[in-house]
């Protein structure tokens, strides 16, 4: 028993050794990191309509807004109705149950968005939905 002494009960117990659980966080962090889904916002802002019937959807959608001057934006870019189509068929790429969601401002045109959800349809998108207040 040598170099041990008796401890008091005022004295602290030795240091704790927090390196395993620092490891333990770290790994943690970059396993959520690596699993999160990140859902490309497009952009710009958008003041949508209101309406009475709304579903949520699921976080893993696409995108797509639609501007009060009737312009097309997709991941923070201005695509337009002739470019729009293949970034669509891109992103969907053989799962075309990936739910697309429009985000029309209530001041864009009618005739835009009808034409928007066409571009979608021959894009191969079989979930096309327009995004609300509620």
């Amino acid at each position: 028993m040598k170099n041990k002494r008796a401890r008091s009960a005022g004295e602290p117990a030795d240091d704790i050794n927090i390196s395993p659980l620092i490891d333990m966080v770290f790994i943690l962090l970059i396993f959520f990191i690596v699993t999160t889904v990140f859902v490309k916002e497009p952009g710009v802002e958008i003041e949508k309509p209101s309406a009475i019937n709304s579903i949520d959807l699921p976080k893993n959608v696409i995108l797509i807004a639609v501007t009060d001057q009737n312009n097309i934006f997709y991941g923070g870019r201005d695509y337009g109705l002739g470019g729009i189509r293949s970034q669509v068929r891109r992103v969907l790429a053989g799962n075309e149950e990936f739910p697309v969601i429009i985000q029309a401002d209530q001041n864009a045109q009618a005739g835009t968005v009808v034409r928007l959800v066409d571009e979608c349809k021959l894009a191969k998108a079989r979930r096309i939905y327009v995004s609300t207040l509620k």
